[in-house]
């Protein structure tokens, strides 16, 4: 496999302008995690504001990651262990603060799931707090409220040059002391020397004991240039300015048009299919079949594994619209069924012997399931498949045990 990592930024590449993330993409990067891809979602959020989105991709399962406060910490999903941490000393704080007042921006920073500041009725530390699921806390004081080293100050004014002016000034008197990112129009994120992105996923890489040729980097903003230009590949969104999709290998489509799926099932899933298996062939001849009338799509065909989804729609469901139990062993089958032709040898085929199955919790209209096929035991006579189906939140719908008969051609 080419690629062993995989860091995504999120607002504005993993999210669509909704904020939310598609089914296609929870699909797509969970079926690179079952490859054995490792997933790093990295944003400028506070760790908790990400918790959420590591969740409903099930990075814990599949030994993610969570690059949090634009690289200031960088933790594993599965055991909560910080990896990789630069925080800012509190005696900065004082400083900031003098500097804050003079010209009466907001201060805040995050502490657990807090969002606490000195005003906490300013609409941009509302939002802040509404975004990554927070409380707010308000305090008179910053720098007495403070009790542990803080990841990430944030400094609020509708006056972008007064920002500007502001990160000029510390980028020229505290060069070697802390860092600024200027990530839109109204922020200015203040961070520990030598915090980005870039510098977070080069301490994963370390710590991964790979190499950053090996790393596939997809972001739409200033603080991702770093880190698309140090991944061996690096992708910028559409929705990207134009200053970020230079620095990049390629150009994918918006946030909106599913881009950050499509990159990845470009780079990384077409690249795993063998071209002995032409999915896109078998799809097409399918069109007229049970396979074709249920919606079923191959996504992706190995010796070792065979996936396709189902739609939930007209097609499939019982009248409350609930996928119905018949559809989901039809799935497992033509998984199973594929699995078994890829194994066979030229002068072998295969017949549908036993399917058996254990509905565990149901699928609604309007989702798209997911079919997971792996072999148990690939004999002389027989295979046997274990074939799991999820939800498009990785909620496990049916485990269906089908068992191919393998036979000798005629002639």
């Amino acid at each position: 496999m080419k690629y062993k990592l995989l860091v995504l930024d999120v607002d504005g590449t993993l999210l669509n302008s909704q904020r939310e993330v598609t089914k296609r993409t929870v699909i797509t990067l969970r079926k690179v995690q079952s490859m054995g891809i490792k997933v790093a979602l990295a944003s400028g959020r506070p760790t908790y504001g990400i918790l959420a989105l590591a969740k409903a991709l099930d990075l814990s399962s599949h030994d993610g990651y969570i690059i949090s406060y634009n690289g200031a910490q960088v933790m594993s999903a599965r055991t909560g262990e910080v990896l990789f941490e630069r925080t800012i000393d509190p005696q900065m704080i004082p400083y900031l603060e003098k500097k804050a007042g003079k010209t009466g921006m907001t201060m805040a920073y995050y502490d657990g799931d807090e969002v606490v500041s000195t005003n906490i009725g300013n609409p941009h530390v509302k939002d802040e707090a509404e975004m990554n699921g927070m409380k707010l806390r308000q305090v008179e004081q910053i720098s007495m409220s403070i009790e542990d080293w803080p990841s990430e100050i944030m400094l609020f004014s509708d006056d972008e040059q007064e920002l500007t002016g502001l990160e000029e000034h510390m980028q020229r008197h505290l060069n070697g002391v802390m860092d600024t990112i200027h990530s839109n129009p109204y922020m200015l994120e203040v961070v520990g020397y030598q915090v980005g992105k870039s510098y977070a996923m080069s301490a994963l890489v370390q710590k991964m004991g790979i190499g950053m040729e090996e790393v596939l980097a997809i972001g739409d903003g200033a603080a991702d240039i770093n880190m698309i230009q140090m991944a061996g590949t690096g992708i910028a969104m559409a929705n990207a300015t134009e200053g970020v999709r230079r620095c990049a290998d390629f150009t994918t489509l918006s946030n909106d048009e599913d881009g950050a799926a499509l990159a990845i099932e470009r780079a990384i899933v077409a690249e795993a299919q063998t071209t002995e298996i032409p999915i896109d062939a078998l799809n097409a001849q399918s069109k007229n079949t049970l396979m074709g009338n249920l919606g079923i799509q191959y996504t992706f065909a190995s010796p070792e594994r065979v996936e396709a989804t189902m739609p939930v729609d007209h097609r499939n469901r019982q009248p409350f619209g609930i996928l119905h139990g018949g559809a989901t062993l039809a799935l497992a089958e033509t998984v199973a069924g594929l699995g078994s032709l890829v194994a066979c040898k030229p002068d072998e085929t295969i017949v549908g012997m036993q399917v058996s199955g254990n509905h565990v919790s149901s699928a609604h209209e309007g989702d798209t399931v997911r079919a997971v096929c792996t072999p148990v035991h690939l004999g002389r006579s027989s295979h046997v498949w274990n074939v799991d189906v999820f939800t498009s939140t990785g909620k496990l719908v049916s485990s269906i045990r089908v068992i191919n008969a393998v036979m000798k051609k005629r002639g």
